[in-house]
């Protein structure tokens, strides 16, 4: 299971003002914590905390740069944005994200490939996100089609189907553990399916809860990757349990302690 840690937002109050204050420091060590609890990228995301979205992505990247070369997921939705952090990060990244419409994709694969970047499809077009499972499988094929006409490999290609909040559509949910399973049968090599999951306990009141149990099913499915908050130590507990369970690690008394040490 990839691990993308969501901590570093401008969303997050803590952050915002880190941002706002250049406060190194608070920045470094939370991109640290996310590492020590089992993150194996980290999503860098300004959010609204800056006038300057250019010049903050640029800093934060730079800022966790000086701690950690795990990759960094770039996150924002404006363009010019999304290439100050490409062009400040050193080593792996990801763009997180592109939509899955025709003119979306020419613009992010070139990109891609450019900086020899992962990217972060949604299962989102011109019309918004599908109502059912075939329209999420009939974007997902086609942001396959046109990762092999740019000749990305299969591996740097991230498909999300799409996580909203369970509050909102309680039929959601069911139809996005489908989606996974199908995007696994859609090519060989697989490509990732990553989701973004708190966005499924949006205003919902026992919201760990919702985010841990989805998790392990959605794991169940084929997920194998997450924006997830690493410091939330049950949700952890839970994705290390689901992925013994499936046999995707060796069983031990100590897995979850083997796991954190891995």
């Amino acid at each position: 299971m990839i691990v993308i840690g969501e901590r570093i937002n401008g969303m997050f109050k803590a952050v915002n003002q880190a941002i706002q204050d250049k406060d190194k420091a608070a920045i470094q060590d939370l991109a640290k914590r996310q590492i020590d609890e089992g993150a194996d990228m980290l999503d860098i995301n300004v959010g609204t905390a800056a006038a300057d979205p250019v010049g903050a992505m640029k800093w934060l990247v730079e800022t966790v740069r000086e701690v950690t070369d795990v990759p960094l997921s770039i996150d924002n939705p404006n363009l010019p944005t999304m290439k100050a952090g490409l062009e400040a990060c050193t080593g792996r990244k990801m763009i997180n994200s592109t939509i899955g419409s025709e003119e979306a994709l020419n613009t992010f694969f070139p990109l891609a490939k450019e900086h020899n970047a992962m990217v972060v499809c949604l299962c989102i077009d011109d019309k918004g996100v599908p109502v059912d499972v075939d329209g999420r499988v009939e974007i997902a094929m086609r942001v396959l089609a046109k990762a092999m006409e740019y000749e990305i490999p299969m591996d740097d290609i991230y498909i999300d189907p799409i996580v909203l909040p369970v509050k909102a559509d309680q039929t959601g949910p069911g139809k996005v553990l489908e989606s996974i399973r199908q995007f696994g049968m859609l090519s060989d090599p697989k490509p990732h399916i990553v989701i973004g999951l708190s966005n499924l306990s949006q205003g919902a009141v026992d919201r760990k809860l919702i985010n841990r149990t989805f998790l392990t099913m959605a794991i169940a499915q084929g997920l194998d990757a997450a924006i997830l908050d690493p410091l939330d130590t049950e949700l952890m507990d839970a994705m290390i349990t689901a992925e013994m369970l499936m046999n995707r690690t060796i069983y031990s008394d100590s897995f979850l302690k083997a796991y954190r040490q891995r």
